[in-house]
């Protein structure tokens, strides 16, 4: 989107029109020059000088250059959208205008989520980029903001139809145009340049800036057609969104400044002079209820503290010194201060989340690290990210518990995304722990007799937590706390998920595991039968995580899930979806392997008493599992999310193959086949998979190496598998085609996306 800067003001003369008409139509003897007005208004929008929307041409200039352009009437329809729409005029003429620009925008809006994204939008989508380029974001952000002013004491008002017409247009406008932070003059200085509170206003833009736009089109999803799409966009070279992290990383000092107002504390923020000149902007916000809940309940909370330390003041205080109970009333500016740095910190956290994700992210990683923003946000985590745990605090009025626009919410949401993406197969992950913490890492390893961990080793210590605990510590207490009914706790699980990926280190499960990790899991799946899909399937991939390889994770499953019917309701959770389970699935089913290869008592012990491996251990089990794993996907619709059941059900024919088993699954598949009455279905289904998957790991390190760590499976003996089985040979008793039957054979299916 082109950086406008505010619109020229209503009370612009005709004069003032005439001069930049006539700029415009200079030198070509009364005859537009071709590309000269767009090249005007977009030099003008990114310095603030000339031609900036189209107030600034009279309609008889735009209708004629329309007829040679072909702008769609657009330039038109916004000089009439800007007559009906001040204070005092028609807005229901307004409005009909809003229906009429809509179409020439979705319209596009519809192609950049169904077709390739080219490199040149403006090129690709000329409605949008002509509407932009005429001043039709600013105009419409105006009309929006219009109830914010008061006039004789009156608020205007805009129906919720009109609300939701600007809104539509403005985010369809989001998809097909995005600023381009290298094509703006002196970006480096102006950012340098900026306070505090106007750097945390810059990353609202940053927001949108460089992030990867989410279509919200569910076939755009599938690895098919990403894979697709990675093949075209090698041609196009670098996308938007990754030309402007790269313009914000070469800024000197930028990742240091977010880093700082992320973890400055409340009272660093701003003093009372300039707090009470913020305060405008604060009026505009009280009509909205769930701001408003939001400030009136943090200052209910202070006002409870308050009065608690009336009653009980601290030591060495009299009561008569001690200071009266304040009402809600007179709490709310320091309230109001709170939710501001609220709303700051949530963009900014939002912005290092997705440079952490970016190309860049080893060079963002260090950065962070150096600048100590984990140690400060631990210092934060209970005074302002996690400040008080209470169940008001996840509901707000008029929004139910799944709501997540509250800034309380959203902030604790988006501070649990940044840890998971700051953990996730990083080194840097034992910054998480403070000194004290570290050491008990290496006392684990110690006792167990094995290495410690190198990343342990390496770890910077000057750069860890701070205080009593460390955060990986402090979000493990809150976690245990969280009312079954939380919009937190599948954050939660992903965020402490994220320290156990990669490589299997016994010392990080032990360490959680002395910390009651694995009872709370249990608790919230058996005994609290949890049923939301997506809490469920970050708690089984936790679980999976945490016992995998680890024979004392087994002992404990075991002496919680002490009964017979206990785990009955366990295998009903993990049988209920086994897209969301089947993680759990292969972690046991691997760890099962490995313990029948050890000699030790007691792994023995576990093995004979642990319900849950005898019960994997069993080959009904194994092939009940297989077969619905193969079943439940497709090419079609292989998804990051369930592309894991095509990996477990590798997994299970991988160990099968090491025990020279493998023939003998394969032939309880096809007999399984036939018992459904489908012949044929399921193995033409399994060839076509791992067709597709040959494709899509052969060309991926990054998943590929994933794979070998998570599976201490080595990514050759992968490779051989899915060969052995896609062998063309119908006398080899490992290749599917020897149990696909001729008049059902169907493996030369094209998968390819058309």
């Amino acid at each position: 989107m082109a950086a406008a800067p505010a619109a020229a003001g209503a009370g612009a003369s005709r004069g003032r029109q005439s001069a930049a008409t006539a700029a415009a139509w200079g030198g070509w003897g009364g005859r537009p020059r071709p590309g000269n007005i767009l090249l005007q208004l977009r030099q003008g929008q990114l310095t603030g000088r000339g031609l900036i929307r189209a107030v600034q041409f009279t309609e008889t200039f735009l209708t004629e250059r329309d007829k040679l352009s072909k702008w769609s009437g657009i330039p038109q329809l916004l000089l009439k959208l800007y007559a009906t729409s001040h204070l005092h005029s028609d807005f229901i003429e307004c409005q009909n205008i809003l229906k009429e620009i809509s179409p020439l925008l979705s319209v596009e809006a519809m192609a950049f989520v169904t077709e390739d994204r080219k490199l040149t939008q403006e090129a690709t989508y000329p409605n949008t980029y002509i509407f932009d380029l005429f001043g039709g974001v600013d105009l419409l952000i105006e009309i929006l903001m219009r109830p914010t002013i008061s006039i004789r004491g009156q608020k205007l008002k805009i129906s919720d139809e009109m609300s939701k017409d600007c809104l539509s247009i403005l985010y369809n406008t989001c998809v097909c145009e995005m600023i381009r932070l290298d094509e703006v003059p002196n970006l480096s200085s102006l950012v340098s340049n900026f306070d505090q509170q106007q750097l945390a206003n810059f990353c609202r833009i940053l927001a949108v800036t460089i992030s990867e736009m989410d279509t919200g089109n569910d076939d755009k999803h599938t690895l098919l057609a990403k894979n697709a799409q990675q093949k075209k966009s090698l041609s196009l070279g670098p996308s938007a969104a990754e030309i402007n992290q790269a313009a914000l990383l070469s800024i000197p000092g930028f990742v240091e400044r977010l880093c700082k107002l992320a973890t400055r504390k409340v009272s660093e923020s701003t003093g009372t002079a300039s707090f009470l000149q913020e305060l405008e902007e604060w009026y505009t916000w009280l009509d909205n209820a769930l701001v408003l809940d939001a400030l009136m309940r943090v200052a209910s909370e202070e006002s409870e503290h308050n009065q608690a330390s009336t009653v009980f003041p601290p030591l060495g205080t009299s009561e008569e010194n001690a200071l009266p109970h304040t009402s809600a009333r007179t709490q709310l500016p320091q309230s109001m201060k709170i939710m501001h740095e609220i709303m700051y910190k949530l963009e900014v956290l939002y912005v290092l989340c997705v440079l952490l994700m970016g190309r860049q992210r080893n060079q963002v990683h260090r950065m962070i690290a150096e600048f100590k923003l984990i140690p400060g946000l631990n210092n934060l985590f209970d005074k302002l990210i996690w400040r008080k745990h209470s169940a008001s605090a996840l509901v707000l009025h008029g929004h139910n518990q799944n709501c997540d626009c509250s800034p309380d919410i959203t902030l604790k949401i988006q501070f649990l995304r940044l840890l998971q993406s700051f953990s996730d197969h990083h080194e840097n992950k034992y910054l998480l722990l403070n000194n004290q913490e570290l050491n008990e890492l290496s006392a684990i390893s110690l006792k167990a007799n094995i290495p410690e961990v190198e990343a342990v080793l390496n770890t910077d210590r000057s750069l860890v937590c701070d205080g009593k605990r460390g955060l990986l510590t402090r979000l493990l207490q809150v976690m245990k706390k969280e009312p079954a009914e939380s919009s937190f706790r599948f954050w939660q699980a992903r965020a402490v998920e994220s320290f156990l990926r990669g490589t299997t280190s016994y010392a990080d499960q032990m360490f959680l595991l002395k910390r009651g990790l694995l009872e709370h899991i249990l608790y919230c799946i058996v005994d609290s039968e949890c049923k939301s899909r997506d809490v469920l399937q970050s708690y089984f991939d936790l679980l999976g995580e945490l016992m995998k390889f680890n024979v004392d994770a087994f002992k404990r499953f075991n002496k919680y899930i002490n009964t017979d019917a206990k785990f009955q309701v366990f295998l009903k959770q993990i049988n209920s979806s086994l897209v969301d389970s089947n993680m759990l699935v292969r972690c046991v089913t691997l760890s099962l392997d490995r313990f029948e290869n050890q000699v030790d008592m007691k792994v023995a012990e576990v093995l004979s008493e642990c319900r849950l491996l005898a019960y994997i251990s069993q080959v009904p089990t194994q092939m009940s599992f297989l077969f619905r794993l193969i079943n439940i996907i497709h090419v079609q619709t292989l998804t990051q999310e369930n592309v894991s059941c095509l990996n477990t059900s590798l997994v299970i024919l991988m160990l099968a193959r090491r025990k020279e088993r493998l023939p003998l699954y394969l032939r309880l598949l096809q007999r399984m086949e036939h018992s459904k009455k489908y012949p044929g279905f399921l193995l033409n289904n399994f060839h076509s998979l791992l067709r597709f998957w040959q494709q899509h790991y052969l060309h991926k390190d990054k998943d590929s190496t994933c794979l070998e760590n998570s599976s201490c499976i080595s990514f050759s003996y992968w490779k051989e598998t899915v060969s052995i089985l896609l062998n063309p040979d119908r006398q080899s008793p490992s290749a599917l085609v020897s149990y696909i039957e001729e008049p059902y054979m169907d493996i030369d299916r094209d998968f390819t996306e058309e």
